[in-house]
């Protein structure tokens, strides 16, 4: 019989780098759209700029993001940047035509260990694409992009 193993009580990673993923409510897709992509991107730009976040490279499928991101000196928590991207967007979202919640209410936050490599998870996220048949390619996807380099 194996004995689990205990998970780590804290992980040191500085600065930290977390890989989040927020779904549509029920999944609808509403998001890999010209214009909807933009303002997503758009307010993760502004939103971590308000917040003390920094955000690298993100990937914008039809019914969920993912992005990477690390604070800076006095950010906000996580919950706090990533609670005001969604209600940034919503409204964005409205403007559009939406009506009613886009965002599930939780989102999923992964924190890179230092054995993790950020361009391997990279790579891992922009083949999300593929494997959902939208494009041939992670190169030929549309809705991705990098905001600023990020580095472990």
């Amino acid at each position: 019989m194996h004995k689990h193993l205990r998970r780590l009580g804290q992980v040191w990673v500085e600065p930290p780098i977390y890989l989040v993923t927020i779904c549509t409510t029920q999944r609808d897709r509403l998001l890999a759209r010209n214009a909807m992509a933009r303002e997503i991107a758009s307010a993760l730009h502004d939103t971590s700029e308000r917040t003390g976040w920094r955000v690298g490279r993100y990937v914008v499928m039809p019914d969920h993001i993912h992005f990477f991101c690390s604070p800076m000196a006095d950010a906000a928590s996580l919950s706090d940047f990533v609670g005001m991207w969604k209600r940034w967007t919503t409204r964005l979202a409205w403007r559009q035509g939406h009506e009613g919640r886009l965002w599930q209410p939780e989102f999923f936050d992964h924190l890179l260990r230092s054995d993790e490599s950020y361009a391997q998870k990279w790579d891992y996220v922009a083949q999300n694409p593929v494997r959902a048949g939208l494009c041939g390619k992670p190169d030929e996807w549309p809705y991705q992009g990098e905001i600023v380099p990020l580095e472990m």
